[in-house]
């Protein structure tokens, strides 16, 4: 078992434990965790009463939060002629093709979110074995094979997110940064809650979201109440 930290022990004393706050307070708590030198991501954890082995209970998708989420995501585009142009102009930081497929292939990986034009699939699909394990397909699904690659390269860098359950049924999403002030955060968290809420599966019965939780990168969780 790891040994807590003297910093997180005593954090764990303030923190509120199972009990769970309105998203204001939630969020004014976690603040208070805000003693590193570096600027925590804040992070959302929402368990679903799904069932992750039906592939109609799966929830996936993205979402564009209001206000970011505190860093510049790094987005490569594979696409050519018009597409290639339009990708460039809407700041994508690696635009190509088969030149772009060897150099994932032999390991490189120095990105974020991995874009696709619909016609350049038959080059990408072969790196699904790089791709896939890392979360970096691209995928219809969760609108990163597109032909409108310069609307989604620019929904990335402006801090659109992606997410999708995981064997526990539940959804983890990057919200912003401590450093955000606390209108902010209560917006994105409220936003990725509301989103998350609107795609119940029609397969699903009984209750859907049964709890939620906000975290910092290196702070203890505090539970929020379900709106």
């Amino acid at each position: 078992m790891t040994k807590q930290s003297k910093r997180m022990q005593s954090l764990q004393k303030k923190a509120p434990g199972s009990q769970a706050l309105p998203l204001n307070e939630a969020v004014s708590m976690l603040k208070t965790f805000n003693t590193t030198k570096f600027d925590q991501s804040v992070e959302i954890a929402m368990r679903l009463g799904v069932d992750p082995k039906q592939a109609d209970q799966i929830v996936r998708g993205s979402i564009v939060l209001p206000h970011g989420i505190g860093r510049t995501l790094r987005v490569v585009v594979f696409a050519k002629d018009d597409k290639a142009t339009e990708a460039v102009e809407a700041g994508a930081d690696e635009v190509g093709g088969e030149e772009l497929a060897a150099r994932i292939k032999d390991g490189w990986l120095d990105f974020d979110v991995c874009i696709a034009a619909p016609d350049m699939m038959g080059l990408v699909g072969p790196l699904g074995r790089v791709l896939g394990p890392r979360g970096l397909m691209p995928s219809p699904r969760a609108g990163t094979v597109t032909p409108e690659v310069g609307k989604v390269v620019k929904e990335y860098k402006a801090g659109k997110v992606e997410f999708r359950n995981d064997a526990g049924g539940i959804v983890h999403a990057v919200v912003g940064k401590l450093s955000f002030d606390d209108a902010k955060l209560v917006e994105n968290i409220r936003a990725f809650m509301s989103h998350i809420s609107g795609m119940r599966p029609n397969a699903v019965k009984g209750q859907y979201i049964k709890g939620i939780a906000i975290s910092a990168t290196m702070s203890p969780s505090v539970r929020v109440l379900a709106a």
